[in-house]
Parts: structure tokens; sequence; C-alpha cells
């Protein structure tokens, strides 16, 4: 098998930190030809599919969050990757094979075979990689079942559960026998999650003026809530907060509502934290990269269900690699369903 070599290597270079939405302003689009030299076990990729996260944006405060240091300035933006190895000097990788790397956003990468987990395509669409396989697929099954830990019968609120991570927390915790709620913005979205994933309700957020009348709602509909999945914060987090049970389990995954201005100048806070009080509860953050040495664990239990196509993973793809940044952006417009990918 070959490939022919496309001799543009193009890449996007984060060139000034964002204070509010980030945009194709905040990246340079550079082009330059393509070095075909390899060492020893280096292999050359073609990008395929590139992945758009929620935490690129958390990489970009001017504040240390995770990370002590902030994305730096004038390189390429970090991002997995799934590619095809389209020359090769090593025995491990062949012309054709692919592979999952953190190569970012660009068309073209060199990189040692150390720094890839080659993906076998007969199991699931290698997309996956970046989504129910991958990542988020990690998140959502070690966030919820380690530290939710959901029984059955009890009732597990996931916010944002349309996204990459919430699609699939409503998916695992039906499977732990938990009645689930999720909360999403827009008809489309509920109606997806109760008909398609299973949920047992859902909730627009956007069909509520402020937090009382959506914590009236799901009170409404739950009794209660005895484990809150958290992606979003903001008023989702506000109204759910009053309606913790005795023993509740509250999972910070993300807090997607105050990436876009709300992390470097956050609103007041922490709030409600007396309903912790109250119900000695507990609260936990939780980052993929707690759990990465357990993705064999994850990929045992769940890769059978995703070839049985027991599992919803949605995607919304989006074409070209010049769509990055916008890709980007679209994660805080709520414009998209279930994971989202630039096809290449």
């Amino acid at each position: 098998m070959s490939f022919p070599l496309d001799t543009l290597h193009r890449q996007w270079i984060y060139r000034q930190h964002p204070t509010g939405l980030v945009g194709a302003e905040h990246y340079v689009l550079q082009e330059q030809r393509l070095d075909t030299t390899l060492d020893r076990d280096e292999v050359l990729l073609a990008a395929r599919y590139i992945s758009v996260d929620p935490y690129m944006r958390i990489n970009q405060s001017a504040k240390p969050t995770y990370n002590p240091e902030p994305h730096p300035l004038n390189t390429v933006q970090t991002a997995g990757a799934v590619a095809q190895v389209i020359a090769s000097n090593t025995a491990g990788l062949r012309i054709g094979d692919w592979v999952f790397g953190m190569t970012g956003w660009q068309t073209h990468a060199r990189v040692h075979v150390s720094a890839l987990t080659k993906i076998d395509p007969a199991i699931a669409p290698v997309s996956t990689a970046l989504g129910v396989l991958g990542m988020p697929g990690r998140t959502a099954w070690f966030g919820l079942t380690e530290a939710g830990k959901p029984h059955a019968g009890e009732i597990v609120v996931v916010s944002g559960a349309a996204g990459a991570v919430g699609s699939l927390v409503v998916q695992f915790a039906k499977r732990h026998g938990a009645r689930v709620l999720g909360i999403a913005g827009g008809a489309a979205k509920c109606a997806w999650l109760t008909e398609v994933l299973g949920a047992d309700w859902a909730i627009d957020y956007k069909a509520f003026d402020h937090a009382d009348s959506l914590s009236a709602a799901i009170q409404n509909l739950t009794g209660g809530v005895d484990v809150y999945f958290d992606n979003v914060g903001g008023m989702a987090t506000d109204a759910v907060m009053p309606l913790i049970k005795r023993r509740a389990r509250i999972v910070i995954c993300g807090q997607i509502s105050q990436y876009s201005g709300g992390l470097d100048v956050p609103e007041m806070g922490p709030r409600l934290l007396h309903h912790m009080l109250y119900q000695r509860a507990t609260i936990q953050g939780i980052l993929a990269r707690d759990y990465l040495h357990r993705m064999d664990e994850m990929l045992h239990i769940v890769a059978p269900w995703v070839k049985a196509g027991e599992l919803v993973f949605e995607e919304t793809v989006i074409e070209g690699f010049a769509q990055l940044p916008k890709a980007l952006n679209s994660l805080f417009t709520g414009e998209h369903r279930g994971k989202l990918i630039v096809k290449i």
C-alpha cells in the first residue's frame, strides 16, 4: 500500500489569548513544505480526523488551571488526532495503519512510534478513538463509576447531556440501573436523550429564565438527586444543588458555561455549599488524564458494547482543516450533538 505524498504541510498556530469566545482571529494558518525525513522508529502521519474538545479552552486560560502554565503561544494547537501512516521507518507500524496520537491541529506529523496507539478498524469506526473509545469515553466511564458510584434505582442528573461525555454518562448510568435526567439545550436534543439514549427525562434549560424555575422542574420530575454529573456549571448547577439528597455525589467534569470569559475572572463563588453540609454530600473533580493508565480496562468493558451496537455514539463531523477554529467556537454555542470532530 502506498499514499501519494501531499507536499503541503498546514498547521493552525495559536497566536493570541482569547478573553471570550475563541475563533480564527486567535490563530494563524501556517503552510510549509512537508519534510519527509524519518529517523529510526519514526513514522510520517497524515491526519484524517482531528478532535475538538472543551479542555482546549481551559488550557488557554491566562491563570493556572490543572496545568501550571497556559497553552504556549506561537505553537501548534494541541489536540488528539486519528491519522494514517504514510511513511514508516519502524517495524511496529506499516504504511496504511491507523493510529491515535496527540499530534495537534496539523495535517501531517513526524512521530516516534512510542507516542502512538494503533487502532483496529475492525472493532469500530476509527473516529471512535476520539470519542466513545477515547478520552470522552474514559472520562464518562471512570467519572461516573469511580466518583459518581451510581446504584440501581438512584437518580442521576447529567448536565451537558447531549455532548460527547454527557451522552455516554446517560447510557452508562442506565446500565447501572439508575433513573436518569438529562439537561440539554433545545427540544431536539431533549427528544434525542429520551427517545434514542433512553434517558427517563430530559429538560431544555433554554426554556427557563432562572435557576429557581429550572430547579422546580427538576424537583417535580425526580423528587431529588443522588448523583449529579456536571459538565456545564452556571445556572444548571445552581438549579441542582438545592435538590441533592443525603450522601449525594457531585462529579465536576466540566464548567463549559464559564470557559468563554469566566476562567480568568470567574463568577462569584463557590456558592450553595451549605447544601453540601446539610446532606453530607461529596463533590469531586475528575480529569481524563487521571485514568489514562486504565484505558485498557475501560476498553475491555465498553468496546464490546460498541461493537455489538449497544451504545449510541453520535458524531458531529465538520469537513475541512480550515474549519478547526470555527469548530472549537461551536462547542460553546451548542451547535453540535455527541462528539465534535473535524474531518481532514
